[in-house]
């Protein structure tokens, strides 16, 4: 199967001070495909800063980052972000929903990055949170609903426009543990569905349910396993 993914001596440095802080010290990852995968790491192993960069929220300070075939380790801001907005849809911890806006407005607003004209985006955004069981919480705002129910409207507005990735930043990090079952449960079926899912987790539990698990430390791979359980 094609990489979706492939990095090659990936670094990261950043200025603290007077002092160098290498985040990333030569990172090498190939990621195919439909795979799920988990990156997991202590506190300061680096894996923050490799989502960060696998999420083209940052650039690397050397090596070559290639998403889909496309070199995105040197582009500018703004043309990282119309390769996050086409090719990656991001889950995170906190929501990061809009507060004033209903679960429909969030999931629309990719849509509207993309350009995509305003019938398609409502039917196209309906649909998606129909598959996240949110058919009846369209027009709910964020204070409305269970944490739950928030991380379904992320999973929604991550899966809106079809993206090669999804990536999930502690996905169930301010969950219940009921809760956080039914989550990862959802994004093993969009898993299932074809869907390139990476996962960074520091919870073992999290991690088990992936393909693969990738472990860091002190800015390098530590360990690249398939997960036999999966």
């Amino acid at each position: 199967m094609k990489n979706i993914i492939t990095i090659t001596q990936i670094t990261k440095h950043y200025q603290v001070g007077t002092q160098v802080v290498r985040a990333l010290r030569g990172v090498d990852l190939e990621i195919k495909r439909g795979e799920y995968v988990a990156i997991m790491g202590p506190s300061g192993s680096g894996k923050s800063t490799l989502m960060n960069i696998l999420g083209a929220l940052d650039t690397p300070t050397g090596g070559d980052y290639f998403l889909n075939g496309t070199n995105v380790s040197h582009l500018t801001d703004e043309e990282l972000a119309k390769v996050r907005n086409r090719e990656i849809g991001f889950v995170f911890q906190t929501f990061n929903l809009l507060p004033r806006s209903t679960a429909l407005e969030n999931v629309v607003l990719p849509l509207i990055y993309a350009g995509v004209p305003k019938q398609e985006r409502r039917k196209t955004a309906l649909k998606v949170l129909e598959s996240v069981g949110l058919d009846d919480r369209v027009t709910h705002k964020p204070n409305e609903l269970s944490g739950g129910q928030r991380q379904r409207v992320a999973v929604a507005r991550a899966l809106v426009n079809k993206p090669s990735i999804i990536l999930a930043d502690e996905p169930t990090g301010n969950l219940d543990s009921k809760t956080s079952v039914d989550i990862m449960r959802l994004i093993k079926d969009i898993h299932d569905l074809g869907n390139t899912i990476i996962v960074v987790t520091h919870e073992e539990d999290i991690a088990k349910m992936a393909q693969r698990i990738i472990r860091l430390r002190d800015g390098v791979v530590e360990s690249d396993k398939l997960n036999p359980l999966s």
